[in-house]
């Protein structure tokens, strides 16, 4: 006999499925939310809100370093890494009050545990250790409707495997007991270069090796290209098509043995080294194969509407495959739970889905690359507008930018948009909602653009497309 009966149970409580377990109250169904850990999950306590509070403070720190440039004077810089952290962990910790604050107030049951399939409609929660005194925690649960929303976690390649001293993942990297004064990153996706940039700002020397040609691989070639000029500049010193072979740790240090691309090998000594060569779909423990839900390479296989192979359970975010990216997941757990409900919602478009990476300089993209444009038939016009044309990003310091439009050129079609620059993960988003408007370049041509901003250089871009730029 099941303890409680619910209508929708979501098995997570990251961004994904607290947010979806929001949208199923709302819809009037009795909900309830299965979390083994912290409310928030990975994105709010160990990924993207306490690491872009670190990277915040790299920031300023090196805002205050270049304080000449500004007609200012600043004596005695310096930081101090367990401050840094703090204030990291402080606002991680703020943010996942609040996510126990919008569960009672949407009257959502917390329990707390490890979940596993039991049966059609059944779910086993195994208690939690620091479950809140009185929260509802192990035993038997039912609901119509169970939605799995279990994140991902670190991968670990053979043989560098991370030990939580010498060999990081993100969770040791967001939180170092002292500050290492080498590093070296494995991977140049959005994890390692954010934490490559992070480090180095702070005055570590930082090595980043990327197997692939180019860092940054799901970037536009272009953007990525410069945007490696400006980490080059900084110091980080990269080697793309080259392999990490083998680490031997130390007392407290690592040799690293490279392969790189010549065929020749070198062998670096660090202080600490970051795997990050992507993450893994929690798939284990959740009795999928007993219930017959099918799964490929560490993703639950689901389709436009988050349903997998088995009629009542369903799977979102990370668990549901890439882009692995928390807003994703937000959006991707409406759908599913509207869909529940029967209000027929548009399947998630994954072409539309932006990608930001908080490094210095930021980077962000939405839509096809040139390359992808090509690659799928598509005749293109390409726009570009550099900062250095932009009054705003001369006037803040950072004239040095790029933004990248792609255009069907038959169409008119937004395609893609590619920027790398102060600020541009808050402006990819106007891209994003012309693309979901279906907006041409006609319309954004006759957008009217605020003067003096970051902004023009879309305009710009898009005006270059189609040889109409006036600033360069």
């Amino acid at each position: 006999m099941a303890e409680r009966g619910y209508d929708v149970i979501v098995i997570g409580a990251g961004p994904g499925g607290y947010v979806t377990a929001i949208r199923s109250a709302q819809l009037g169904f009795r909900t309830a939310i299965v979390e083994k850990s912290h409310l928030g999950g990975i994105c709010l306590n160990w990924g993207c809100i306490p690491t872009k509070a670190l990277l915040r403070s790299a920031e300023v720190y090196g805002l205050m370093s270049h304080a000449k440039e500004f007609g200012l004077s600043a004596s005695g810089i310096g930081f101090d890494i367990g401050a840094v952290v703090k204030r990291s962990r402080g606002v991680a910790g703020q943010l996942s009050q609040g996510v126990g604050f919008l569960m009672r107030k949407n009257k959502i049951d917390v329990i707390w545990g490890t979940a596993r399939l039991a049966g059609k409609g059944r779910v086993q929660v195994a208690a939690a250790e620091n479950a809140p005194k009185g929260a509802l925690g192990g035993g038997d649960y039912e609901a119509k409707h169970v939605i799995l929303a279990t994140g991902a976690r670190p991968r670990a390649l053979p043989g560098l495997e991370p030990d939580g001293k010498l060999v990081w993942t993100y969770f040791e990297a967001m939180a170092p007991d002292a500050m290492p004064k080498s590093l070296l990153v494995i991977g140049s996706g959005a994890i390692g270069i954010e934490f490559a940039s992070f480090y180095r700002t702070l005055g570590a020397e930082v090595t980043v090796v990327e197997i692939l040609p180019q860092i940054l691989p799901v970037e536009d070639a272009e953007i990525a290209a410069h945007a490696r000029k400006r980490f080059e500049k900084q110091g980080i010193r990269i080697l793309t098509e080259a392999k990490v072979a083998k680490l031997d740790k130390g007392a407290n240090d690592v040799t690293a043995t490279i392969e790189l691309k010549d065929g020749k090998t070198e062998a670096l000594k660090v202080d600490r080294v970051i795997s990050a060569v992507g993450v893994v779909g929690n798939v284990e423990g959740l009795g999928l194969e007993e219930l017959g839900v099918r799964t490929e390479r560490g993703i639950i296989l689901a389709d436009p509407f988050g349903r997998t192979s088995v009629e009542g359970v369903y799977a979102i975010g990370d668990v549901a495959g890439p882009p692995m990216l928390a807003h994703k997941a937000e959006h991707e757990g409406v759908v599913c739970v509207e869909a529940i409900k029967g209000l027929h919602p548009h399947a998630m478009d994954k072409a539309k889905i932006p990608g930001c990476t908080y490094c210095n300089p930021q980077i962000a993209s939405v839509g096809l690359t040139e390359a992808k444009a090509r690659e799928a038939g598509h005749e293109v016009k390409v726009g570009r507008f550099p900062f250095v044309g932009n009054g705003k990003a001369i006037a803040l310091g950072e004239p040095e930018g790029l933004v990248k439009t792609v255009f069907d050129a038959k169409t008119g079609q937004l395609l893609g948009a590619h920027m790398v620059g102060a600020e541009v993960t808050e402006l990819v988003q106007g891209f994003v909602i012309a693309m979901n408007l279906e907006t041409t370049e006609e319309e954004l041509i006759q957008a009217v653009f605020p003067h003096p901003t970051l902004s023009e250089t879309m305009h710009e871009s898009v005006l270059d497309a189609y040889g109409r730029v006036i600033h360069v």
